[in-house]
């Protein structure tokens, strides 16, 4: 008998029993605007950028997740359409849809702090939306005729972090302590049965 059939027949079904199928719910988090579309703007420091960096560091504790797979619309600086956007999470039939965003008052220096959820018409994007507000702290939540949640067929809700003008908010929101124990928190309302 050939010596490289009696290998690869071993190697096969080593192969074969060690495949995992993959069953994992699909979270997609949408890190809004990108490329030359900035979102809100205050002292150099940009929404595009804040949401992406967070967004990023939620999509770092995937490899912990057993369960679940976390897809991004975004992972640099780049652009996509709203339409793109729903597009592409309503081909992915997620679990749920959460978009990340910033608020800005329009004063130059906001007194208004913390953060707004906007959701769909649908119970899962309220309950979502639910759980969302008892992690962050309890806040507004409004049924919304958002692009993102209108569009979206998954439960979706539209989550603004904090305001931009917002001393507070915004040195919350850059730094590196805030991003983490932010995406911390999504990772626990992700995970929670």
């Amino acid at each position: 008998m050939n010596v490289k059939k009696l290998l690869i027949v071993p190697l096969f079904a080593v192969a074969f029993l060690s495949f995992k199928p993959i069953d994992k719910k699909i979270i997609v988090i949408d890190a809004g605007h990108g490329g030359n579309d900035m979102g809100a703007i205050y002292d150099g420091v940009s929404e595009k950028q804040i949401v992406l960096d967070i967004a990023s560091k939620i999509k770092q504790h995937n490899q912990d997740l057993d369960d679940y797979e976390i897809v991004l619309t975004r992972d640099s600086d780049a652009y996509a359409t709203l339409a793109d956007r729903t597009a592409m999470i309503n081909k992915l039939n997620p679990e749920m849809v959460i978009s990340l965003h910033i608020n800005r008052s329009p004063a130059k220096e906001s007194a208004i702090k913390g953060h707004e959820i906007f959701t769909q018409n649908t119970e899962a994007s309220k309950s979502l939306a639910e759980k969302i507000s008892k992690k962050f702290g309890e806040c507004k939540i409004e049924e919304k005729n958002l692009h993102i949640l209108r569009e979206s067929k998954s439960p979706a809700v539209l989550v603004e972090l904090g305001f931009i003008n917002n001393t507070e908010d915004r040195k919350y929101l850059i730094s590196e302590t805030g991003q983490k124990e932010v995406a911390k928190k999504f990772i626990e309302i992700i995970t929670e049965k």
